[in-house]
C-alpha cells in the first residue's frame, strides 16, 4: 500500500511538474512574441494581464489535449464565472429579444421623463466574452448616464458563423426599438454601442438601420477600438503593434476567420494580403488606404507592402470579407451618408487604430458628425480591466 502512494505522489508530483513547465514555456514563447511600447502607462500591469491571459488558454489547450474540454469552452468559462448579485441602484432582468438572449439594466430612481436607451454589443473577437464579461460595464453606463442598457448574448464563433453575431444584435436591436415605451425609452435617444468586435456589430446595425422608415432613428452609434475591415492587416497600426498585448496582428485576422468560417484555414494569406484579388484591392483603396492615415500614425516604423495577388480557391473561401455587415467600412456612400452621430473611440497602441481611423475619415467625408477620442498611452482592451481596484488604468476609466 505504502508503494503503491509512493508511485501515485511520484506521478502526481511529475504531472504537476510536467504541468506547470508547459504552462511556462508557453508563456515564455508568447513573451518573446510580445511588445509593450515605452509609451504604455503602467506596463507591469499590462504585463500582469498578459500572463493571466496566456496561462488561461494554455491550460484550455492541455484540457483540451486530454479529452476534458475545449480551449474555448474554458476560456469563456474562466471569464464569465463572475457574478455581481443585486445592485441597489439598478433592475436588473435576463429576458429574450426576438430568442436572443439580453439582460436590461433601468434605474430604480424615478424619472420625470423618458430616459435614454443603449443596445450594448460585447467584445471578444465573435468568440469570446459574453453579458457576464461586461456586466460591470453596462451597469457603470446604466447608472452613470441614467439609461436604459440592453446587453446582448449574441451567438458566439466557431460555433455559430456569420452572419449570426450580426443577426442576433440586428434583431435584438429592432425589437427593443419596436418596444421603447415598455422601458420608458426615448424613441429619439437610443444609442447602439459596442467595444471591439462590438463596436464592429453596432456599426453593421446602425448601417442596416440608417435608411428604415418603420423604426425610431438611431440617435448615436458608439465605437470602441472597432474592427472594421478585413481586407488589409498590413497597414500601419497593424505593423506597428503586430505583438503588443492583448490583441496580436495574428490574433486579430485568426478571430475574423473563425468568425466567417469557424476556422483559420488561411490565416497565412489573410495575414500576407494575398486572400483579396488586386482589382477588388484598388476598388476599395479609396476608402482602405495607409494613404488616408494621417502622416503622425505612420511614423512609427511603418513600411509600405507591395499588393500580392490571390487565387480563386482562396477568395472563394474568405469573399464575405467584402460584405458591409462584416466589414463596415466598405459600405457605399449611400449608406455612409445616413448614419447617426458617431463617437469613435482609438488607442495608438492597438492593431485596431486605423479601422478607427479610416471610419472617422469616410464619415467626415461623408458629412456625418464625429466625435473622436484618442487614447495615447491606450492598447486594445483597456475598457476591460477598468471596474478593477489594481489592474485597471486611468485611460480605461
Amino acid at each position: 500500500m505504502a508503494v503503491a502512494l509512493t508511485v501515485l505522489v511520484l506521478f502526481l508530483g511529475g504531472f504537476v511538474a510536467g504541468f506547470i513547465l508547459l504552462v511556462m514555456g508557453a508563456i515564455n514563447f508568447d513573451f518573446s512574441n510580445s511588445e509593450i511600447p515605452p509609451g504604455v502607462t503602467q506596463p507591469a500591469k499590462l504585463r500582469i494581464i498578459h500572463i493571466i491571459l496566456i496561462s488561461t488558454a494554455v491550460v484550455g489547450k492541455i484540457l483540451e489535449n486530454i479529452g476534458i474540454c475545449t480551449q474555448v469552452r474554458f476560456v469563456r468559462y474562466v471569464q464569465g464565472r463572475k457574478t455581481l448579485g443585486v445592485d441597489p441602484k439598478l433592475f436588473i432582468k435576463d429576458l429574450w429579444f426576438e430568442k436572443v438572449p439580453v439582460r436590461i439594466y433601468q434605474p430604480k430612481a424615478p424619472s420625470a421623463s423618458q430616459r435614454r436607451g443603449v443596445m450594448f454589443f460585447h467584445g471578444g473577437g465573435w468568440v469570446f466574452g459574453s453579458i457576464e464579461t461586461h456586466e460591470k460595464l453596462c451597469r457603470s453606463i446604466a447608472e452613470e448616464s441614467d439609461s436604459v442598457v440592453v446587453s446582448v448574448g449574441y451567438r458566439l464563433a466557431p460555433e455559430h458563423k456569420y452572419p449570426a453575431a450580426y443577426e442576433d444584435c440586428l434583431n435584438a436591436t429592432q425589437h427593443f426599438l419596436q418596444h421603447l415605451e415598455h422601458y420608458g425609452v426615448d424613441p429619439a435617444r437610443v444609442t447602439v454601442c459596442g467595444d471591439s468586435a462590438g463596436g464592429n456589430l453596432a456599426a453593421a446595425v446602425s448601417q442596416t438601420l440608417a435608411g428604415r422608415s418603420d423604426l425610431p432613428r438611431l440617435r448615436a452609434q458608439i465605437l470602441l477600438y472597432p474592427a472594421l475591415q478585413a481586407l488589409d492587416f498590413n497597414l500601419p497600426s497593424y505593423q506597428q503593434n503586430r505583438g503588443v498585448p492583448l490583441l496580436f496582428r495574428e490574433r486579430a485576422a485568426f478571430y475574423v476567420l473563425q468568425y466567417l468560417n469557424g476556422n483559420a484555414t488561411n490565416l497565412e494569406e489573410v495575414l500576407e494580403g494575398s486572400h483579396i484579388p488586386i482589382d477588388i484591392k484598388l476598388n476599395y483603396q479609396k476608402w482602405v488606404s495607409p494613404d488616408n492615415i494621417p502622416a503622425k500614425f505612420k511614423l512609427r516604423g511603418y513600411k509600405p507592402r507591395v499588393l500580392l495577388d490571390c487565387t480563386t480557391e482562396v477568395f472563394e473561401k474568405v469573399k464575405r470579407f467584402c460584405e458591409p455587415n462584416l466589414c463596415p467600412l466598405l459600405a457605399e456612400d449611400s449608406v455612409v451618408q445616413q448614419l447617426p452621430e458617431s463617437f469613435i473611440l482609438t488607442c495608438e497602441y492597438d492593431v485596431l487604430r486605423d479601422d478607427g481611423l479610416l471610419y472617422k475619415k469616410r464619415l467626415e467625408d461623408n458629412g456625418v458628425r464625429v466625435t473622436w477620442y484618442h487614447l495615447e498611452d491606450g492598447f486594445h482592451g483597456i475598457i476591460n480591466p477598468f471596474h478593477s481596484d489594481w489592474l485597471s488604468f486611468p485611460s480605461g476609466k
